[in-house]
């Protein structure tokens, strides 16, 4: 018999090349592309970066846009 842990949330799927928002992010703000997810981190970038900028946040901080 396997226990629950109560804390345990159900993420929404952010495949690669999707897009996010943060919590909390700016109306004028453009969503973020999600690179990658992986061990409840996601690697994020703006477009106008350029592909070789990432940005590493916790996957529970972002929603689909």
């Amino acid at each position: 018999m396997v226990s629950k842990n109560k804390s345990t949330k159900i993420l929404a799927l952010l495949p690669p090349g999707s897009f996010a928002k943060l919590e909390n992010q700016p109306n004028d703000l453009p969503p973020f592309q999600v690179i990658n997810c992986k061990g409840g981190r996601c690697w994020v970038r703006q477009q106008s970066w350029g592909k070789y900028v990432h940005w590493e946040v916790d996957h529970h901080r972002l929603k689909s846009a």
